[in-house]
């Protein structure tokens, strides 16, 4: 499992504070300022709500788990492209990394960032902000990252660690207040909590896409393996230290919410930690729209630091123009990926809205995870012999491929839209582009003239992993 090319190294510069504050942060970015009115909206009742909140968590705990074993049994950066590359063959690689420079990672940038440019203006406009408006702010916070994440990754590090410690104690603020509430005797709006629950497939699907997109992020180490001290030992340990605290976070914030909203009011709101703010904090309501960007702002960092690393990986493996496998020859980090992939974010962020967005997105990702988790059980199974630092029961992956199988499914079984037939369409296109792109390599002489002008002009130099 090694690269015949040698070059320039990433080093190992993330240790388990970083690690966690990569998963930590990166998963509390908007969602959980965000998604509970979606939820609240799909699922129908208050205490539905809760039961997919805490069992996104759980899903998410042992999808990252399954992960933390693979990622030690293919200790290369690159998340699923290199897990499916090793396990799957080329063409199926293809198709994820293809399906994810243009629909997966673009997607969680431009959800991320436009609910960070939301709180942003929120405070200049007493009704809805103009939607110009907002994508300008998007486009600008996600053009600044690209730069600092280009520059250093030590900056991106301490960028992640400060905006979690933000998004804690804006969450902390959240809890207590909510626990305040109930300690006067707020809980009218857990009685009956269960009525009005929706049970139709669809909506069930729907509801788990908008909680999960709350704990996206699980993932995010495996994308940079090659950058974490210990991989072994803290890869594992940050998933479970990270979505534990999570988990108890958001159903904590939840309560807070319910506490303080009426489940109407809930699900009306266009910012419910805003909303929440405005009635719990008066005057000092501004505080939450506040801390509510950093937490979109730390979480697009983190999504920025991990979604390089693919497009990075998957060029390095010769599944993308070598230029995007490149290096800057003084910072080590892969710029050319990063500004590739911010490209293709600010495309997406044109048409894009937040709802459709997300849906895409879970449809997406859940498929290529259960690709992933297949390809898990087929080392499991086929290649016992292969070190393993950590490993999971194999009915852990088995449960998780079949969660994955429902969510890609339950969307279309009730209501079927021809949206998700495109993006199915889309996704199964890579592999019919890989034959005349990647196996038989056309326009490579202007690729390779390209790729000669971008080295020269980023000052930029073949990479490779740390062996």
């Amino acid at each position: 499992m090694k690269s015949d090319k040698q070059g320039l190294n990433l080093k190992r510069e993330v240790g388990i504070v970083g690690a966690v504050s990569f998963i930590a942060g990166t998963i509390i970015g908007s969602g959980i300022f965000v998604s509970p009115q979606f939820v609240l909206s799909a699922i129908g009742s208050p205490g539905a709500s809760f039961i997919v909140w805490a069992c996104s968590g759980l899903i998410s705990m042992l999808a990252g788990l399954c992960y933390a074993e693979i990622g030690t049994v293919i200790p290369e950066s690159g998340g699923e492209f290199i897990y499916i590359l090793r396990t799957a063959g080329k063409v199926v690689a293809f198709t994820f990394v293809f399906s994810y420079i243009v629909i997966v990672r673009p997607a969680s940038a431009t959800g991320l960032a436009l609910s960070f440019a939301e709180y942003v203006v929120a405070p200049f406009y007493g009704c809805t902000p103009p939607q110009l408006m907002v994508k300008l702010v998007a486009a600008v916070a996600m053009m600044v990252l690209a730069i600092i994440n280009c520059l250093s990754v030590r900056l991106t590090t301490a960028i992640q660690v400060v905006s979690m410690v933000v998004k804690m104690l804006a969450l902390a603020v959240i809890v207590l207040g909510g626990v305040v509430m109930l300690f006067q005797g707020h809980t009218e709006n857990f009685e009956n909590s269960f009525e009005g629950t929706n049970v139709g497939v669809s909506s069930i699907g729907i509801a788990f896409y908008q909680g999960l997109w709350s704990y996206d992020g699980w993932n995010t180490l495996n994308y940079v393996t090659e950058e974490l001290k210990h991989p072994e030992v803290n890869l594992p340990r940050a998933i479970v230290i990270a979505i534990s605290t999570v988990t108890g976070l958001y159903l904590l914030v939840n309560v807070s919410y319910l506490t303080v909203l009426t489940p109407r009011e809930l699900m009306s709101s266009s910012a419910v930690a805003v909303t929440w703010g405005n009635k719990v904090l008066g005057n000092w309501g501004w505080i939450m729209s506040v801390a509510a960007a950093l937490s979109a702002f730390g979480s697009l960092n983190g999504t920025f630091f991990s979604g390089g690393r693919v497009c990075f990986v998957a060029a390095r493996e010769g599944q993308l123009p070598d230029i995007l496998a490149m290096a800057h020859v003084h910072r080590l980090t892969p710029a050319p990926a990063l500004i590739f992939t911010t490209f293709i974010s600010l495309l997406v962020l044109i048409p894009g809205d937040f709802q459709s967005i997300v849906n895409y997105f879970s449809f997406t990702a859940w498929f290529f995870y259960a690709v992933t988790l297949c390809g898990l059980l087929y080392l499991k199974i086929k290649k016992p012999e292969l070190p393993r630092p950590y490993r999971v029961p194999i009915i852990i992956p088995i449960l998780v491929i079949i969660v994955a199988i429902f969510l890609v499914l339950a969307p279309i079984i009730d209501k079927p839209q021809i949206e998700y037939l495109y993006v199915t369409l889309f996704i199964l296109s890579g592999a019919i582009l890989y034959i005349p792109f990647i196996h038989y390599k056309l326009c490579t002489g202007l690729l390779t003239k390209l790729t000669v002008f971008l080295q020269l002009f980023l000052e930029v130099a073949p990479a490779d992993k740390n062996l």
